[in-house]
């Protein structure tokens, strides 16, 4: 989500694809969420929309970090000392901040004056993966075996602090550092979304490592781990005891996250089969999507949220609702693709006499 990764080789098209099918989940997780009407809400339609929706920004955090080891490993083949690679994770930490606080002062600006000057500050996910990456820069400069062991440990420990973080007296705290720390229901805080990116990362350096021979083999046993996770977490967080005073499983439980985990890694040779054999074709709608997926997220956050379609919140039964992600996903396709191909079209529309032909470049001596 963190970035448009334009990419030729199936090896890259697979992430892509495995971040738009996220963003799709997403566009109907919300759509769901801001249009049902109340009495839709207590249904199984409803509550499946959101526990699948709910997979998706862990889809986005894991991506992000596979996206910052890959981009490690890339400053490490060039040659980049781990300072260098380190102030570079920096830097990225600092881009997604930016285009967080940017995309909240928007949808406040766009918002008035039906809404609070304290909404610019709200921890969505973007100020998640910011957080997330500045905690874990001191990965980048590491080596790839070590980022590899490193990133797996600190998935497993944010997650398993989670519940103990929330049982926590943390009142002492600002509201905003609470708010960044503490898990909530409507927020992203560091705990338990960060293990994500850690996971992501360690991830993403083994994808590295092993290089496009072996990324087959390597789907094979992400699947196995994946089937594996899902399987023992479910198990585990059945079981009538637990160490932790006070855990909920919808919000802290270490055991959801290996299960979504589990899913994601699942995910993955899924999206590698369909767009490496020929099943996804060298272009598709999730693929295309996948490309320009911050775009999506902030231009649909607008649209569902904001008061372009005010009238019909929480006012759509099941099936208005479905049509309604329906349109908004193609929109979101159309708009994406809009984006990619946007010099092919401007140049169409000159041709036809819509737009004057675009400035040519003139180079200095």
């Amino acid at each position: 989500m963190s970035s448009s990764v334009q990419s030729s080789s199936n090896r890259l098209a697979y992430l892509d694809w495995a971040r738009g099918a996220a963003a799709v989940i997403m566009l109907q997780g919300h759509v769901f969420h801001s249009f049902a009407e109340k009495s839709v809400r207590e249904g199984s339609a409803y509550v499946f929309s959101q526990f699948l929706g709910g997979i998706a920004p862990a889809i986005f955090l894991f991506l992000t970090g596979v996206t910052l080891a890959f981009l490690t490993a890339s400053r490490e083949r060039r040659g980049l000392g781990a300072a260098a690679r380190f102030r570079a994770a920096l830097a990225r930490s600092g881009y997604l901040f930016g285009i967080a606080f940017l995309f909240r002062f928007q949808l406040f600006l766009t918002g008035l004056p039906d809404n609070s000057w304290t909404d610019i500050f709200r921890v969505d996910i973007l100020n998640s993966m910011g957080l997330a990456i500045l905690v874990f820069s001191p990965l980048a400069a590491l080596a790839a075996e070590q980022r590899v062991r490193a990133g797996a440990m600190l998935g497993l420990a944010v997650a398993a602090a989670s519940p103990l973080v929330s049982a926590a007296d943390l009142s002492w705290l600002p509201p905003l550092a609470r708010f960044y720390i503490v898990p909530d229901y409507n927020l992203f805080a560091f705990f338990p979304w960060a293990a994500f990116v850690a996971f992501g990362i360690s991830a993403g350096t083994i994808l590295r490592m092993a290089g496009q021979i072996n990324t087959q083999r390597l789907m094979h046993w992400s699947a196995l781990a994946g089937l594996a996770l899902i399987v023992g977490g479910r198990y585990l967080a059945d079981l009538p005891y637990t160490l932790y005073d006070k855990s909920e499983f919808w919000l802290n439980s270490p055991m959801l996250i290996l299960i979504k985990l589990g899913i994601i890694l699942l995910a993955l040779p899924f999206a590698y089969l369909w767009t490496s054999h020929g099943l996804g074709g060298q272009w598709g709608w999730v693929r295309q999507i996948g490309t320009t997926s911050l775009l999506v997220y902030w231009v649909h956050i607008e649209l569902v949220y904001g008061r372009w379609f005010g009238i019909w919140k929480e006012s759509l039964p099941v099936a208005q609702c479905v049509v309604a992600a329906v349109i908004l996903v193609a929109m979101m396709a159309g708009l994406s693709v809009v984006r990619t191909q946007w010099k092919t079209i401007r140049a169409a529309l000159a041709w036809f006499g819509y737009l004057p032909p675009a400035p040519e470049r003139v180079s200095g001596d």
